[in-house]
């Protein structure tokens, strides 16, 4: 793939001990980077003054992980990028493997990629595997389509449908949104097996709250099965017949 067709995106929140490895990573597949410091508040901001060649976005406050995202699709559409890479900053996501979507995306040009996890691995939270469980059953309610993985960070956006797309969320269940209503436009989703790396309990930094972010997460999976029933099945059904 030409090096200009795509970017990676690496949204951050207080992730400094682990962010600055995770560019330097980046950097020898690629110098087209957006980190958008999502109002970190420790040295996040004096960290990223070493890495003149990227592109850096900031703001307070912190306003969650799907504005961040957001915020740079939105500066990817004005540098003229045909794909987004997001993976997460606080070094689960193996750089390495970015070449992996590239050659699956070479095959695919119109498609939507999603890291697919081994969920059963050392050092994996139990909750994560529940959660991952969840969520793969709504998108299978609200899209019809079985995904092994549906909450990997580590994507590849077709940014053109993003452009099109309004996208009514701004924290951890924007991903899903996104996701959901790339199946309801027909493109194809497809999974791409990655490794993730879980550091060892203690070490670990989540941002995730439990009640407050499962809350939204539920509202979502509410308010897409209502407009999963009156708008897409019909529709499926419709694409099904006709195609």
């Amino acid at each position: 793939m030409n090096s200009e067709e795509f970017c990676v995106i690496i949204p951050t929140y207080n992730n400094g001990g682990t962010l600055p490895s995770v560019i330097e990573k980046v950097l020898q597949i690629t110098p087209n980077i957006m980190v958008v410091n999502d109002g970190s508040t420790d040295d996040t901001d004096l960290l990223l003054e070493r890495f003149s060649e990227i592109v850096k976005l900031s703001y307070t406050p912190n306003k969650g992980k799907g504005h961040a995202l957001k915020v740079g699709f939105q500066q990817a559409l004005k540098q003229g990028f045909r794909y987004a890479v997001t993976l997460d900053a606080d070094g689960q996501h193996f750089p390495e493997e970015l070449p992996r979507f590239l050659e699956v995306i070479s095959q695919h040009p119109d498609a939507m990629l999603v890291g697919s996890r081994f969920l059963e691995q050392e050092n994996m939270p139990k909750k994560n595997s529940f959660a991952n469980r969840f969520s793969n059953f709504w998108f299978y309610v609200h899209t019809l389509q079985k995904l092994p993985d549906t909450q990997s960070g580590y994507r590849l956006y077709p940014l053109v449908h993003i452009k099109k797309m309004h996208i009514l969320t701004n924290r951890y269940e924007t991903e899903l949104e996104i996701l959901v209503k790339m199946a309801w436009r027909f493109v194809p989703v497809i999974p791409v097996p990655i490794s993730v790396f879980y550091a060892p309990t203690g070490e670990r930094i989540s941002h995730f709250k439990p009640f407050h972010d499962f809350f939204r997460i539920s509202l979502l999976n509410t308010f897409l099965t209502f407009i999963a029933l009156l708008y897409f099945y019909p529709r499926f059904l419709i694409h099904k017949i006709t195609n």
